[in-house]
């Protein structure tokens, strides 16, 4: 029974602990309901008061991009209202310049027609008194002008010979006062110190002691010299100096950069001088090549051919009546290049044909003809245009000339070749001399080379062993001996070296 009770009482408890508990969960949930919808409502008042503060900026904004629209629009049609205004202003302007033209072009109409309807009143007249004064003079028009013509010849003729006199003079005059003007105004834009070129050269020495070296055990190192370059080695009293004489300046040029670099190097024997003189061989071609690029560097003429600029370099050894020729076209360029400009000619032609006028100077003693034909095939050859062909032909008059162009370089080079100083005819017919008589000597066969010295006293002529005997050799020097005496003019007596000799060279391996 006591079980039956506590079971019930228990049961009973439980009953109302799970009532109990129930209406504490209804309390609390009721609770914690308010407060989330209290957060709630606190978020939902928050968002409504933002979306006022943006509908109330968005508002503001419309508003201010509504009148700056309104502002451009107003602006915009005031610009177009002035631009229809100035355009109705140009149109009322061309409307009354088209009438004002009409009105004068029918005006210019009337006066031409008029004036035609004059004109055709004029000959008409014109014609019926011509032929009232053919019947009353018995003579055609052509008649009467001839004798009206023949009359005042007649009357005026010493006065119209005196007239045509004076006007000739007055312009001769005028023109030889205007050519003196520019011919001399060109001179003196150029000016270049010009230096006679000499038949010798000094070789400075360091001391006189070294004398003995050069000329060697008896004579052979300054005979090997003389040989190797064909240029004569003077060793006299003058202290401190050799001198180098040959009338070819390339051949003296050799001779002492050889000499130079033989007493630098302080071993003078033959073996070494033969090597010496082929290097101031190469020395001498690098010189001729910077020689030619100097000058088209100095003119500004920069296409030519290589091989024109080097025959060019060759120049600076040749000269012409004791002028250096390659100064000498220098000259003649800047020279008429000046005349050009003056006269208003082609001035690139003329310093071109100024430069390149004497280029067969550098091939004449090789090449038969005149410098000039040598130095026009040559030109042909290199592609230089006609007309500069045709301006340095006529410098010696040779050929007609056929431009202005050609008078120019004429007259350029007989400034430069004229002037006081520049030249020394005697010189340039002892070069001639000395090149005729070894011309002379080069002619017979069997001779390897031919060497003038000594101011044209001896020629000495070497042989090849190989082809000229001993006997042979003794009657050669007397054939040249007489030819010489029988072809050329000079004054005493040239003496005839002939050298015949053999080498043999073996090496020990």
């Amino acid at each position: 029974m006591e079980q039956i009770i506590l079971l019930i009482t228990g049961t009973i408890s439980l009953v109302v602990g799970a009532v109990l508990g129930y209406f504490a969960r209804q309390s609390i949930a009721k609770r914690d309901y308010k407060a989330l919808e209290t957060k709630v409502q606190s978020r939902i008042d928050y968002a409504k008061k933002k979306s006022k503060e943006i509908i109330i900026e968005a508002k503001k904004k419309y508003a201010e991009i509504i009148e700056t629209g309104r502002k451009e629009t107003e602006e915009k049609n005031e610009e177009l209202f002035k631009r229809e205004k100035f355009l109705l202003k140009r149109e009322n302007t061309l409307d009354q310049r088209i009438s004002d033209y009409e009105r004068k072009e029918k005006i210019f109409n009337q006066r031409v027609k008029r004036l035609r309807e004059l004109k055709e009143e004029m000959d008409e007249i014109k014609k019926k008194a011509e032929e009232e004064l053919m019947k009353v003079a018995g003579l055609s028009k052509e008649e009467a002008k001839e004798e009206l013509y023949n009359v005042l010849e007649k009357e005026y003729e010493m006065d119209i010979l005196e007239r045509i006199n004076k006007l000739e003079k007055e312009g001769e005059e005028r023109y030889l006062s205007r050519a003196k003007e520019i011919l001399s105004s060109v001179i003196q834009k150029y000016s270049s110190s010009q230096v006679q070129d000499l038949t010798t050269t000094n070789v400075s020495l360091p001391d006189d002691d070294i004398k003995g070296r050069i000329i060697g055990k008896e004579g052979r190192n300054i005979k090997t010299l003389e040989k190797l370059t064909g240029a004569e080695v003077v060793v006299d009293d003058t202290p401190g100096v050799v001198i180098i004489s040959s009338f070819d300046p390339i051949r003296r040029q050799i001779a002492k950069t050889a000499l130079e670099k033989l007493i630098f190097d302080g071993r003078i024997q033959p073996a070494r001088i033969e090597e010496m003189v082929e290097r101031a061989e190469e020395d001498i071609s690098d010189e001729i090549k910077k020689a030619g690029e100097g000058a088209v560097y100095e003119t500004g003429i920069i296409d030519l051919d290589p091989k024109v600029v080097n025959l060019l370099g060759r120049l600076r050894f040749r000269s012409s009546y004791g002028q250096n020729v390659l100064n000498h076209s220098l000259e003649v360029c800047f020279l008429a290049e000046a005349l050009a400009a003056e006269i208003g000619a082609d001035t690139s032609v003329c310093k071109k044909a100024g430069l390149l006028h004497d280029i067969g100077k550098a091939l004449d003693h090789q090449v038969e003809g005149s410098h000039v034909d040598i130095g026009m095939r040559v030109l042909q050859k290199f592609g230089v245009e006609e007309e500069v062909i045709n301006a340095m032909k006529s410098h010696h008059e040779e050929y007609p000339y056929e431009s202005i162009e050609a008078v120019i370089v004429q007259t350029a080079d007989a400034i430069s070749g004229g002037r006081p100083g520049a030249r020394k005819d005697t010189l340039e017919n002892y070069l001639k001399r000395l090149g005729e008589l070894e011309e002379v000597a080069n002619s017979f066969s069997g001779v390897e080379k031919t060497y003038a010295i000594q101011a044209g006293r001896e020629v000495r002529v070497f042989v090849r062993p190989e082809e000229i005997g001993d006997l042979e050799a003794k009657k050669m020097a007397r054939e040249i001996a007489k030819r010489i005496q029988s072809e050329l003019k000079y004054p005493g007596e040239i003496k005839i070296t002939l050298i015949r000799e053999s080498r043999v060279i073996e090496y020990a391996k």
